[in-house]
């Protein structure tokens, strides 16, 4: 069982930064790929950004890529996104989620364990 807890959200003018953290259980965190989701009232979950096991490999959706960047810390068992630039469309509740059995994935149904959640909103 892996457990996730995201921290760091809060409310920033469009423009600015936030980084969001992903702590997780387990010792074998190494071997998860990673990847952060975004979800905004009314519309459905979408793929934000994700990690590989090897740690060589990343994908960000088009909408982040440049903006954003994903990077983990395999000794504190950490994935970070860090988030840049920011525009009011990127509000919405960012989960990450660990994947153990696919190198690295876009799609929400390769991942097996999520987190609560954190908002971000992005004033205008």
């Amino acid at each position: 069982q892996v457990q996730l807890v995201e921290s760091g959200g809060g409310l920033v003018q469009a423009g600015g930064s936030l980084r969001l953290s992903c702590a997780a259980s387990g010792r074998t965190f190494s071997s998860y790929a990673m990847g952060w989701f975004r979800q905004a009232p009314g519309k459905e979950r979408e793929f934000v950004a994700a990690f590989s096991r090897s740690g060589v490999s990343t994908y960000y959706a088009d909408s982040v890529r440049g903006r954003f960047t994903i990077s983990r810390d395999n000794a504190k068992n950490t994935v970070y996104l860090q988030m840049n630039s920011l525009k009011p469309d990127d509000t919405a509740v960012y989960y990450c989620a660990a994947n153990t059995a696919v190198l690295i994935s876009k799609l929400s149904h390769n991942y097996d364990y999520w987190g609560q959640g954190a908002q971000v909103t992005v004033s205008a």
